[in-house]
C-alpha cells in the first residue's frame, strides 16, 4: 500500500493474505520519487493522483472507481460488476523489486470500538495524571515546508500526551520512536480522513464516561492541519458537535470570506498555529 492505504494493514481479515506484505513510503505527495524507486505497478483506487512526469511511471499507472488519468489505464467494471486485474499482475511479475526506502514497523487501528476497548486503562491513565492532555492532529498532509511543524509539534510534546490522528497528518510523526505511556502508544490511529468520525465519537464517548457537560472541558487540545476539503468537512463536524479553539494550519483557508472567518473565530475561537514552542506554552502552560 501506500499513503492513505496504510489503515488498510490494520484490518485483522487481511492477514490472511501472506502476499499483503507492507506500506512503501509515505504521504501521497512523495509519489513522484517513491513510486520510482517502488518499480513496479501502482493501482489508485482514489485520490490523490499527482501528474506523473516520466512515461515509464505512467506506464505502471492503473486507475479504476471515480479515479483517472490520461495516459493511465482504466479498469472498469464487467457487467456483473467485477474488475479483471489480471493485466497489472502480468506486469508486476515483469517487474524488477521494489528499492528498499526503509525497514520498520507501525501501530494502527485505533478507530473507536478499538479505543473503546482500551477506555478503562485509558480513564485510569487519565485520572492518575498518567495521561495529562489528548491532542487530536488529524487532517491532511502536503509538500509545504511549513508542515514540518507537526513533526516539531509531536516530538517536543510532553511525554505524558498521547496524539490522536487520522488522515495523512499523520505521516509528519507517525514514524517518530514517541513510546507509550502504560502499553497505550502515544500515537493512536483511527485511520484515513474519513475516520475522523471515529475521532469525534471517542471525545463523545470520554464526556460520557466523565460525566461533563462540555465537550470542550475534555482535556483534549485539536491542532489540525488541513489542505483540502475533506479536512474542511471535519472541522465543520467539530463545530457542530460545539468543539471551540481548534487550531488550524498551517494557515487558515484561504477561501473562508472575511465575514465567515469573523464568525469562526469570534464564536468558535478558531486560530492558526504559532511556533512550535508559543503553541505548546498556550496549551500546556510549559
Amino acid at each position: 500500500t501506500h499513503s492513505e492505504m496504510l489503515p488498510a494493514h490494520y484490518y485483522p481479515a487481511f492477514k490472511k493474505y501472506k502476499h499483503f506484505v507492507g506500506n512503501y513510503g509515505n504521504a501521497w505527495w512523495q509519489q513522484l520519487r517513491e513510486f520510482e524507486s517502488f518499480n513496479g505497478p501502482i493501482l489508485f483506487t482514489t485520490n490523490c493522483i499527482v501528474p506523473p512526469r516520466k512515461e515509464e511511471i505512467r506506464k505502471r499507472i492503473f486507475t479504476t472507481g471515480a479515479t483517472g488519468y490520461p495516459g493511465c489505464t482504466h479498469i472498469e467494471e464487467d457487467e456483473e460488476g467485477r474488475k479483471d486485474f489480471s493485466e497489472i499482475i502480468e506486469l508486476a511479475k515483469t517487474c524488477p523489486p521494489p528499492a528498499e526506502i526503509e525497514k520498520g514497523t507501525i501501530v494502527g487501528g485505533f478507530a473507536h470500538e478499538q479505543v473503546f476497548a482500551l477506555a478503562d486503562q485509558i480513564v485510569e491513565a487519565v485520572r492518575s495524571g498518567s495521561i495529562k492532555k489528548f491532542f487530536v492532529m488529524a487532517g491532511c498532509d502536503g509538500r509545504m515546508n511549513s508542515r514540518g511543524y507537526y513533526t516539531d509539534f509531536a516530538s517536543e510534546l510532553p511525554e505524558d500526551n498521547v496524539i490522536l490522528t487520522a488522515g495523512c497528518a499523520k505521516y509528519r510523526y507517525n514514524k517518530l520512536d514517541l513510546g507509550d505511556i502504560g502499553g497505550i502508544p502515544r500515537v493512536l490511529d483511527a485511520g484515513q480522513c474519513n475516520d475522523s468520525y471515529s475521532l469525534a465519537l471517542i471525545a463523545l464517548k470520554l464526556k460520557e464516561i466523565f460525566g461533563l457537560e462540555d465537550i470542550n472541558e475534555l482535556p483534549i487540545v485539536y491542532n489540525i492541519s488541513w489542505y483540502e476539503q475533506k479536512a474542511v468537512i471535519v472541522l465543520l463536524a467539530l463545530l457542530y458537535l460545539g468543539v471551540k479553539n481548534i487550531q488550524l494550519g498551517p494557515t487558515l483557508p484561504a477561501f473562508l470570506s472575511p465575514n465567515v472567518a469573523e464568525v469562526l473565530v469570534e464564536k468558535f475561537g478558531i486560530t492558526s498555529i504559532g511556533t512550535v514552542a508559543e503553541d505548546l506554552e498556550r496549551f500546556l502552560g510549559a
